[in-house]
């Protein structure tokens, strides 16, 4: 199928939305959002597709006014003209191409931040946390809600572990690359004699699953109430407001323990452990898809190395699609992410492109 037919099929489709959605009497509350919510998914698409055809019907009915025979003026102003289109016609075309893109439905979702400190002690406690910290400055640039849900802390202002629900426009579209263990080269400040150190964290970030995405039975979930612990003081609960969900059929287990409410610990579990569920899916459908789906920018699995942050050279690195940035005080402590995650969308995209094009 040529591109010219796939977009005449955009339109149709767009059309026969259109026309079912005005007359709206004949619809009940929900097919009338599912087929808004489908107009509206389409709107962008339909619209470059109007642009391109009228721009390639332009081009077919100059050339028939040049195989016709004009004067030497009209010939002069036509093929001027005619160069014009081509250049705008090619443009648009590479613009359509990403827009015919299959989405990821998971795109708009907000998402579930998680960090572990992994290998590598006290340091790695202390790039989780300053990994967690970057992330917060990165959707306040994005004017994104950044609420932390639980912070295990160390010693040393280090973070063992951290989670945060980070709801805004596209969230998850952004953030999805950043799955996988991050590592840092640098001299601990502990270190009398200087040597560079190498430690690592994890970074898990899950699309946040509505209760449509998925749907939790009573018999597939147990709930466990205990006395939260802590650090002391203040952190020491005296009432079982903790909580642990474990979801039978697949093992799943989410402790939540930060907040005084156990109903508020509860609904934070169920959310939490609702993205889990559906990301499993989600990863499941992919691997039935193809084992290592083309054009991924690596597998998205935690153990997978994607990034180093080399302190004494001031180097960022992305392995996946082997850029560096010499800006990483920037990237770390402002969350100017924007270059990093910026390339690793247009590298998924040429990805895709290239696939679609050998299909």
């Amino acid at each position: 199928m040529s591109l010219e037919e796939k977009l005449q099929g955009v339109l149709r489709n767009y059309e026969e939305l259109e026309s079912k959605l005005m007359n709206f009497s004949e619809l009940n509350q929900q097919e009338f959002a599912t087929l808004g919510k489908k107009r509206s998914d389409l709107e962008e698409l339909a619209s470059l597709s109007r642009k391109y055809l009228s721009l390639k019907n332009s081009q077919r009915e100059m050339e028939e006014m040049l195989q016709a025979g004009v004067d030497a003026d009209m010939q002069e102003m036509i093929l001027a003209e005619r160069e014009e289109n081509e250049k705008k016609i090619e443009d648009l075309e590479k613009e359509v191409k990403v827009a015919l893109l299959p989405k990821d439905d998971a795109d708009e979702k907000n998402a579930i931040l998680e960090i572990r400190a992994g290998t590598g002690g006290d340091e790695a406690a202390l790039f989780a946390a300053a990994l967690f910290r970057m992330y917060n400055r990165y959707a306040e640039k994005n004017g994104w809600t950044f609420e932390i849900v639980s912070i295990s802390e160390t010693g040393l202002d280090g973070y063992k572990e951290a989670s945060a629900f980070i709801s805004g426009k596209g969230v998850f579209a952004k953030m999805k690359f950043e799955s996988g263990v991050h590592r840092v080269q640098r001299v601990p400040e502990t270190e009398s004699s200087g040597r560079i150190h190498t430690s690592a964290a994890t970074v898990a970030v899950l699309p946040e699953a509505e209760e449509v995405d998925v749907q939790l039975e009573d018999k597939d979930i147990r709930i466990d109430v205990f006395r939260a612990s802590g650090a002391g003081g203040q952190h020491v609960n005296t009432t079982d407001s903790a909580v642990r969900i474990t979801h039978l059929p697949t093992g799943i287990v989410v402790s939540q323990q930060d907040g005084k409410s156990q109903h508020k610990n509860k609904a934070k579990a169920l959310k939490i452990l609702r993205a889990r569920i559906y990301e499993q899916e989600r990863s499941q459908k992919d691997q039935e898809r193809s084992d290592m789906r083309k054009g991924q920018i690596g597998s998205g699995d935690r153990s997978e190395r994607i990034r180093t942050y080399n302190y004494p050279q001031s180097r960022v690195t992305d392995h996946r699609i082997n850029l560096t940035l010499y800006n990483l005080a920037s990237i770390v402590n402002e969350g100017e992410l924007d270059g990093l995650i910026n390339e690793l969308m247009q590298h998924r995209q040429a990805e895709l492109l290239a696939g679609d094009s050998d299909s």
